[in-house]
């Protein structure tokens, strides 16, 4: 299904959902990959998190809201930092940024990446080690890249010449000679089980490897000699199952460190394959463990690595959506619900686009359960929509939700963690969920519920 500009009547239509997914033998079972570690469905038939009921914490920080289980994203740090322990792992904090997580991902020894001057202030207020955060962006501005500078962080992903020259310019001011590395298009797209290996130069991000700007790029920082060039950086896509995408990638940019070396004399010392790793939204996701991820990726360099005759480089990767996706998940309370006649149900929440706009935007898919109770009722393939002027604004597509679901009731949705709130909205003046932490049966509000007030507050008219 599409939602169509022209309105819901000009959209795919089907009542029997996709293919993969089937009519649960039990609707108020949780399917153990899709839910934060901790989540359980109580002898009340409540589902609760580290010990805490959903309905507690609806009473509590009202709907919607997102729920992040603290114990959940520390485990997830310590999986990959345990597979990658001569590796360097730099969260994605595009995927979800706050202070309290900053701090929770610094705790667990990972490193941090950026791509704004917001984000990097965020981190920098949170006590971040500045040498431990990584600078990304295509469009860096002269004062994000002052600041950068001025903080000391410890790596800068330079992604134009424009850039290049900007911060070199910087750094001469400054008398400082900052960590970069380039970052390269290798003509690979990967997502989901899919990759494309050419015609995939036309983007935003980075420079071109068949086109020979990422060498002339790399030259120039070793020619000028102002800036420190550590390496090269490849990013290929994202919500990636199939390390097939990552070994073309490998392969491309280590020939390029090889004609970097032959050039020039020298061999860059490190290597960042980037990050895109995927996670399990519903029951048709099949995502790669830690450890299998960090087998496969070293035994892909170290072979590409042989065969141009290069030492092998210090890696490094950027897990976001892998840490964060599955450790959240967003509760709403049902409003309305909308029997079409046979053609659909449609179960209104209280959120919808502006809290998860990755439905609508990506066509992405989600699961759902009723979270606030058990039921005895038969399973009915229903559509979960919000609450906004829009006939798009669809929160997860397909679901099996109990057919006596009711305006009260309390509906979760696994694996918002991963750009739900970093790509929230105030559509129709909604404001935007808090972010609730919880851990050993206590919950502790880390980003508050916007208000109408914080709204107005911004309206200066």
């Amino acid at each position: 299904m599409r939602a169509h500009e022209a309105g819901a009547l000009h959209a795919d239509i089907s009542n029997q959902g996709p293919a993969w997914l089937r009519t649960p033998a039990d609707v108020n079972a949780l399917v153990p990959a899709l839910w934060p570690r901790s989540v359980t469905r109580g002898a009340d038939g409540a589902v609760a998190v580290a010990g805490l009921s959903v309905r507690d914490i609806a009473a509590e920080f009202g709907t919607p809201v997102y729920v992040l289980d603290e114990a959940d994203l520390r485990s997830r740090c310590r999986d990959f930092r345990a597979a990658f322990p001569t590796e360097d792992v730099y969260y994605a904090g595009k995927a979800f940024l706050c202070r309290a997580v900053v701090r929770m991902i610094a705790e667990e020894g990972l490193y941090l990446d950026v791509c704004t001057g917001g984000e990097l202030a965020t981190a920098l207020s949170a006590g971040m080690p500045p040498e431990r955060i990584g600078f990304h962006g295509n469009n860096k501005s002269v004062a994000e890249l002052g600041r950068a500078l001025d903080a000391g962080v410890g790596r800068i992903i330079v992604d134009s010449f424009t850039e290049i020259d900007r911060l070199t310019a910087l750094a001469r001011e400054r008398g400082v000679r900052p960590r970069v590395l380039v970052r390269v298009t290798v003509g690979v797209e990967a997502h989901t089980h899919e990759f494309i290996a050419t015609a995939h130069e036309d983007q935003k991000f980075g420079f071109s490897l068949a086109g020979g700007a990422a060498a002339n790029a790399a030259f120039k920082i070793l020619d000028e000699g102002v800036l420190e060039l550590r390496g090269l950086h490849s990013h290929i896509g994202s919500q990636i199952f199939d390390a097939s995408g990552f070994e073309v990638s490998a392969r491309r940019v280590l020939a390029l460190q090889a004609q970097i070396r032959d050039a020039r004399g020298v061999e860059l010392p490190e290597l960042d394959l980037g990050g895109g790793f995927g996670i399990a939204y519903t029951t048709q996701d099949d995502p790669a463990t830690p450890q299998d991820l960090a087998k496969r990726l070293r035994k892909i360099v170290d072979s590409e690595c042989a065969a141009e005759n290069l030492a092998v480089p210090h890696l490094s990767i950027e897990p976001g959506r892998a840490i964060v996706g599955p450790a959240v998940f967003t509760l709403y309370e049902v409003g309305t619900v909308k029997d079409l006649d046979g053609i659909r149900t449609y179960v209104s929440v209280d959120g919808g686009m502006s809290d998860n706009i990755r439905t609508a935007l990506y066509d992405a898919s989600y699961s759902a359960t009723l979270a606030s109770r058990a039921s005895d009722a038969q399973p009915l393939l229903a559509r979960v929509v919000g609450k906004h002027c829009e006939s798009g604004d669809i929160v997860v597509k397909d679901e099996f939700l109990p057919a006596d679901v009711q305006p009260g009731d309390l509906v979760a949705v696994p694996g918002t963690g991963a750009y739900c709130r970093s790509m929230a909205s105030n559509y129709n003046h909604v404001p935007r969920p808090p972010v609730v932490a919880v851990r050993d049966g206590q919950a502790r509000l880390i980003v508050r519920r916007e208000t109408e007030e914080d709204l107005l507050a911004l309206d200066v008219g």
